[in-house]
């Protein structure tokens, strides 16, 4: 697998498929792996980069403090490498995140963005508590942590069904150093609010959310979609946080008719 060296670490990603660019990039405690069936159909049609983000699948974390703009500055490394001058990016979860800090740095390098199960939101004081304790969970016992993480983050009704894919992420979770799910950890906790980016962007937006998602602010999610000048939406009545998953078809022809139209 390539990589690229940021700050006398290595990066991996993959390079597959030619014509417009996608860059896909994948959330909190995930790798690259997660997008192989969608890389398999997008390839054909578009150029698609995935990344390990720093500290996660096979890249090694740069800091002890992963911030989003930090890990926006990873990506567009990768990019110059790869010769890619624009792009349309999609954010699975802390991916969406990190996409929000690329569009606010690099606007420029964008065709447009997608923000999968996340939001512009930055953490409330209680949301920051809520990380440090998880924080403190994590050093303490990082297997127990995961094993209870990756579940919760599809609705209880489906956990059977998907028990395999569960199981699956959870053994990918578990080969990441304990440095690097801290130093995301930190780098959530301590993210810029986005919101006057998506009300001030020129660039179209989609945004794929799950009615069932644990980790969204659902309440606020109608704000945010009004934000963008130019918003789509694919809002999924019976999905958590893991629509590639749990409604993958559906959600990889979102993303696909979105590029489309670019």
């Amino acid at each position: 697998m390539p990589y690229i060296v940021f700050k006398e670490k290595r990066i991996f990603y993959k390079d597959a498929g030619q014509g417009q660019t996608i860059v896909l990039l994948h959330g909190f405690t995930e790798s690259l792996k997660i997008w192989k069936d969608f890389v398999k159909v997008l390839s054909k049609e578009f150029r698609v980069i995935t990344i390990d983000l720093p500290g996660h699948g096979e890249s090694e974390c740069v800091a002890d403090l992963h911030t989003m703009e930090l890990q926006a500055e990873v990506v567009q490394s990768v990019l110059k490498k790869t010769g890619i001058r624009k792009c349309v990016m999609i954010g699975h979860s802390m991916g969406g995140y990190v996409t929000l800090a690329y569009a606010r740095k690099y606007p420029g390098k964008l065709k447009g963005f997608c923000i999968f199960h996340s939001h512009c939101f930055a953490d409330s004081p209680e949301d920051r508590e809520i990380r440090n304790r998880t924080i403190e969970v994590v050093r303490n016992d990082k297997f127990g942590f995961i094993a209870k993480f990756i579940p919760g983050l599809f609705p209880e009704e489906v956990q059977e069904k998907f028990a395999k894919k569960i199981g699956d992420l959870v053994k990918e979770s578990e080969k990441m150093p304990k440095k690097g799910i801290i130093a995301a950890l930190e780098g959530m906790k301590l993210r810029n609010d986005q919101t006057s980016l998506l009300s001030t962007t020129k660039l179209p937006v989609l945004f794929i959310l799950g009615l069932k998602d644990s980790k969204a602010p659902i309440s606020k999610l109608w704000e945010m979609i009004s934000l963008p000048a130019h918003s789509e939406s694919l809002i999924l009545r019976d999905v958590g946080h893991m629509g590639y998953i749990e409604s993958p078809k559906t959600t990889l022809n979102a993303i696909r008719q979105f590029v489309q139209k670019l």
